[in-house]
């Protein structure tokens, strides 16, 4: 996003953070009805267009809101909806994405709430290792010819039982509403907003063999003094890295494997 939706977003997470501080507002059925909202903008391109115009004043696109959706969703979120509209956005895609990502932070506040929030980091982050090592289920699940219901039975059957009850709404909702985007960069999206929630940063660590506790607790403790900032470390295990490991955050990449030590030794004698 760009300068004014960015400003406008960070507007609307505050507003949901004082509404979801609030112990009275369900913070799921909030992030239900935002959900509902976001599908509804991004059905009807010509509604978005019309509560982003410039040219209209933020107070007559506020009331317009607020015709809509009364008696549709929650007063909590039509205040939170009117607030948004009455901001200006650089596009009308940008409140469209806004609606979504403050549903998706409403759903990780219900399972911050209920001390679920680090299950649910970890059960997305390894979602995304089983689908990235199956071709035949990230096929399915992003089959254009199957529907949303088809791919929602799927997921349930999946996920029901196995997984936190937030991780399989917002994979279901990432699945069956992917609105352009990629499985894997939703799925990374859902996993920084997740890390978001405790003003953590995501390390995604790969090793030979797992990482015992203190060496878990050691990393993490480095990382953090390094970054600035507390670090949540998504762990995987991969035998070909031979030994070491590799950490990477964000676009950044630390490696410290034996097979990336004898690569660059191998180039530099073909070199």
């Amino acid at each position: 996003m760009n300068g004014a939706s960015r400003e406008a977003l960070s507007a609307a997470r505050e507003s949901l953070d004082a509404l979801t501080d609030n112990t009275s507002v369900d913070a799921k059925k909030l992030s239900d009805e935002l959900a509902a909202v976001t599908a509804l903008l991004d059905r009807e391109v010509s509604l978005r267009r019309v509560l982003t115009d410039p040219a209209q004043s933020g107070e007559a696109k506020a009331e317009l809101a607020q015709r809509l959706l009364s008696g549709q969703v929650g007063g909590e979120t039509v205040d939170l909806v009117s607030g948004m509209v009455r901001n200006r956005w650089s596009s009308s895609r940008d409140l469209v994405d806004a609606a979504e990502e403050l549903a998706n932070i409403a759903d990780l506040t219900a399972a911050q709430k209920a001390g679920a929030l680090d299950d649910v980091e970890d059960e997305l982050f390894r979602f995304g290792r089983i689908v990235s090592s199956s071709p035949e289920l990230r096929s399915a699940l992003t089959d254009k010819a199957a529907t949303a219901t088809a791919k929602g039975e799927l997921l349930r059957s999946l996920l029901g039982g196995k997984a936190n009850a937030t991780t399989e709404r917002l994979v279901v909702r990432l699945v069956t509403q992917p609105r352009g985007r990629s499985l894997e960069a939703g799925l990374e999206s859902l996993s920084k907003l997740a890390a978001a929630r405790r003003n953590r940063m995501v390390a995604v660590v790969t090793s030979a063999v797992p990482l015992s506790d203190q060496q878990k607790q050691r990393l993490g403790a480095v990382l953090a003094k390094l970054y600035g900032r507390e670090m949540h470390l998504n762990l995987d295990v991969d035998p070909a890295v031979l030994g070491g490991i590799t950490v990477q955050v964000g676009d950044e990449v630390i490696n410290g494997t034996i097979a990336e030590r004898l690569g660059e030794a191998t180039r530099r004698l073909a070199g």
